[in-house]
């Protein structure tokens, strides 16, 4: 069946991709791996820029690297959104006898992905561009989109999963749900050296 693939970038990373060596994932790999009876038209993947922080500097740098390996894929999209990034006062989850009860932090937060997926797969869908559609993800803020896509528009939804546990909202409305396992991502990786117009680039040395 003709597909779509639209992926919540933010929740891949955490969910499938941190704190592992498989950063370097080529996204298109990994759906025909999941998806090797469907036709994949496009891969809109949805994500922000990040900033530089005192424990990683170059998180930019080696993000920019992952567009640009990302953009080697003829049939990808990426799609902007922005992080909000704020001081805030929360309270402590455990307060230890003459701790503070509240405390100052900074909350970084990832604005408007969500939405412009939601609002893709719905545009899309209303165009008839796709037979299915699948999203890598496992935000449950996506659950009316999915939905109204499923029961407005009568095309079938699928979800990958990055996380152990699927939600259990989407684990109701989605069509399917496929794991994604550390094999398929270690089967999925980008060559350590790519070239584009630009010339060659290698893969970050800390990734």
């Amino acid at each position: 069946m003709k597909t779509n693939v639209y992926i919540d970038g933010f929740n891949l990373y955490y969910g499938a991709l941190k704190g592992t060596p498989f950063k370097w994932l080529n996204v298109a790999q990994m759906c025909q791996h999941l998806l090797p009876h469907n036709q994949l038209l496009k891969i809109k993947y949805f994500t922000a820029n990040v900033s530089a922080r005192p424990d990683d500097p170059d998180k930019p740098i080696k993000q920019q690297a992952y567009f640009r390996a990302l953009k080697t894929i003829p049939n990808l999209e990426i799609i902007l959104g922005h992080f909000l990034v704020k001081e805030c006062v929360m309270p402590l989850a455990d307060q230890p006898a003459r701790a503070p009860k509240f405390v100052k932090v900074v909350k970084i937060e990832e604005k408007g992905s969500d939405v412009n997926l939601a609002t893709h797969l719905l545009h899309d869908g209303h165009k008839r561009d796709y037979e299915v559609a699948v999203l890598i993800t496992n935000d449950s803020d996506l659950l009316e989109a999915i939905r109204m896509v499923r029961q407005e528009l009568k095309l079938p939804v699928g979800i990958l999963n990055p996380h152990k546990k699927p939600s259990q909202a989407l684990l109701r409305h989605a069509s399917f749900i496929k794991q994604i396992r550390k094999g398929v991502l270690a089967a999925s990786q980008f060559p350590q050296t790519l070239q584009d117009k630009h010339g060659v680039f290698h893969k970050p040395a800390s990734w």
